[in-house]
């Protein structure tokens, strides 16, 4: 069963809440900003991403948005819908299938894949899209809470 959820109330999801086919998206736009934001958050300045002289010579005819970056898009979904709060990672796997260009709307569309009682581990499916195009996917593992916190009184 796939049903696609909003971010929980908590801000977060615990394990049993959990179950294979939840899913969750976000669209963000790929701008100027965020480009600029990503070089100088991880000191990657490569000229395909900021230089359209530069850019317009290579296979991609332009500027092109870093990789991670867009692939940031699903840390998002990971970070602050599903699971959500308290989630960890503690691992990645990502291919890059298509470039995503300044003013691209990337939606980051996360999926329960599979689910480890045992350790509160979760596999999820990782997907990024411009339109019908996929230009990521992949897998990510993450540790989700068992139980909430209770409210500080």
């Amino acid at each position: 069963m796939t049903q696609t959820v909003q971010q929980h109330p908590s801000g977060g999801y615990i394990f049993e809440e959990l179950y294979v086919g939840m899913t969750a998206e976000k669209a963000v736009e790929v701008t100027e900003a965020r480009i600029q934001q990503f070089a100088e958050a991880s000191d990657d300045f490569n000229p395909v991403h900021m230089d359209e002289a530069f850019a317009s010579k290579t296979a991609y005819r332009g500027r092109i948005a870093h990789g991670l970056l867009s692939a940031s898009f699903g840390s998002a979904v990971v970070g602050m819908i599903l699971p959500g709060a308290g989630a960890i990672f503690l691992s990645q796997r990502t291919s890059f299938h298509k470039p995503v260009k300044i003013g691209d709307v990337v939606v980051a569309r996360i999926s329960v894949a599979s689910m480890d009682a045992e350790t509160a581990r979760v596999v999820l499916r990782c997907e990024g899209l411009v339109g019908e195009d996929l230009v990521m996917d992949g897998e990510a593992t993450v540790r989700v809470p068992r139980r909430r916190r209770p409210a500080k009184s």
